[in-house]
């Protein structure tokens, strides 16, 4: 079978065997939104429910936003948690729901707006859940019958062609207008991968190439794209990839594409017996974790190197170099001791739980590709979202943006820190034992150091708040804030667009 019969096929059949149609009709009714309305820690509100979408209303502005930042900060993440009466049992199951920050001249106006994708649009009809999630297999849902049955268009955004793109993991692009967030539907780049996945981390070379991917489990096939700084495709095809794992994030050079595999590996069978997509997925040490390098120009080129067995969501950068022994890649992610977090924390907060997993820590790797030898040094420092200037993806870096200050009481963090990867030291602003640090994205100013720009849920206030900090005093707190009346889910990624 061809690579193009093989993307054919995934993009009609979906990602995951499916299966039989009465599967779930039997499956008992649950507690979860009893119980989480029941639990009592006030950290609860940061994956509450929200109903409906939120008009544009002007924040309460604290000191001045630089002119850099006249803008929009787009966020999105899970919002629509529970319907019908029922609540997804895993924090990235939610509707998705982007949010605008207008930053003009002082002001910044949010405003909220649910995904309409087909799975929303059809449920919120229905009253109830109909189709399966990436955690959860609701009462008397049936099985997808494509990737984007499942699509809820919650994990990021990136701007495109005139158009604002709501990402997911396993299905297509959602079209949005970047000013009023009204869905405009499915992204189809060509008739024949429609449905592909277009996976939730594009990397956006110093030119404006976007690179993607998407993980094709039930298939083995890791779909590759390629597309141009206007939004036209330039290419797309699929690589084999033997026991394939649940790939989130990855790397670019200037040369290569890079992705870690953690020994988390899809199992058909555990599908076929009724598993939740997240639940057909196994653990398995023994496989390390694999290295897999790609040639930018011959995707036909690849090489694996071993890493020790981890668990990762996202990478920061990566470069390379050319040496006497052969090219060398340098790259940084966050990586945990195994896979908990994913199968056990970010399912307990759905009833108001706090479950801790191995703290995730930022670690430095080193490939070297004329040796075929992999080396990495984890740093004891806790980490997570970790972004790094735009105009150096792919390039040599030294400075790594990441949330950081994790509490035994809750869960999330409480710092955001600026690390010297070189050096292993760190600038961090602490918000406070009050505060659920989200992402915050590093924001150029010409030739300056630049600004950090990120949102918190204030759990004292019950206020979500954008603040902004001088990149190069982070520590000396932030020069402006924005409050928002009210407090938002916590969410995942975003991305500032310059006015």
């Amino acid at each position: 079978m061809t690579r193009r019969e093989l993307l054919r096929l995934l993009a009609a059949a979906g990602s995951a065997p499916l299966l039989a149609p009465w599967a779930h009709a039997l499956a008992p009714a649950d507690d979860w939104l009893a119980q989480f309305d029941a639990a009592t820690p006030d950290w609860k509100a940061g994956f509450a429910n929200l109903s409906g979408d939120l008009p544009p209303v002007r924040a309460t502005v604290r000191g001045r936003f630089p002119d850099a930042l006249s803008g929009t900060f787009f966020r999105t993440g899970p919002a629509g948690h529970e319907l019908g009466g029922e609540r997804y049992h895993h924090w990235f199951d939610g509707d998705g729901m982007t949010q605008r920050f207008a930053i003009d001249r002082g002001e910044v106006v949010h405003q909220g707006r649910f995904v309409a994708t087909p799975k929303r649009v059809a449920e919120v009809r229905a009253g109830r859940r109909l189709t399966e999630a990436f955690g959860t297999v609701p009462r008397g849902s049936t099985p997808p019958d494509s990737p984007d049955s499942m699509n809820v268009a919650n994990i990021s955004v990136l701007p495109l062609g005139g158009e604002l793109l709501a990402l997911w993991e396993g299905g297509s692009a959602t079209r949005l207008d970047p000013r009023t967030l009204e869905t405009r539907g499915l992204k189809t780049w060509r008739p024949d991968l429609a449905g592909l996945p277009f996976s939730a981390h594009p990397k956006v070379d110093p030119d404006g190439t976007v690179w993607n991917f998407g993980v094709g489990s039930g298939k083995g096939l890791l779909v590759l794209w390629e597309v141009a700084p206007d939004g036209a495709l330039r290419r797309a095809d699929g690589v084999p990839v033997t026991d394939l794992s649940m790939v989130h994030d990855f790397a670019v050079t200037d040369r290569h594409l890079v992705f870690l595999m953690p020994p988390l590996i899809y199992d058909a069978e555990r599908k076929k017996a009724g598993a939740s997509f997240l639940d057909a997925h196994v653990w398995r040490p023994e496989l390390g974790m694999r290295v897999l390098v790609i040639d930018k120009k011959d995707w036909s080129k690849r090489q694996t190197l071993a890493l020790p067995a981890g668990f990762l969501f996202h990478l920061g950068n990566a470069w390379s170099e050319d040496t006497a022994g052969g090219t060398v890649i340098h790259l940084d992610y966050v990586r945990s001791a195994d896979a908990t977090s994913v199968f056990t924390s970010s399912r307990e907060v759905m009833r108001g739980r706090r479950v801790r997993a191995p703290e995730p820590q930022l670690t430095v790797v080193t490939l070297n590709l004329g040796t075929g030898l992999a080396t990495q040094n984890v740093l004891p420092l806790e980490a997570e979202f970790p972004r790094i200037d735009p105009r150096q993806v792919g390039l040599r870096h030294r400075h790594v943006l990441h949330a950081t200050g994790v509490l035994d009481a809750r869960p999330g963090f409480t710092a955001i820190a600026r690390t010297d990867i070189d050096r292993g030291t760190s600038e961090r602003f602490v918000y406070g034992p009050n505060a659920m640090v989200e992402e915050h994205v590093f924001v150029p100013d010409g030739l300056g150091a630049g600004w950090v720009l990120g949102t918190v849920l204030d759990l004292a206030q019950k206020k979500t708040v954008l603040s902004c900090f001088a990149a190069d005093a982070l520590g000396s707190g932030p020069v402006a804030q924005a409050t928002l009346p009210y407090a938002l889910p916590l969410g995942l990624h975003g991305v500032f667009v310059a006015a």
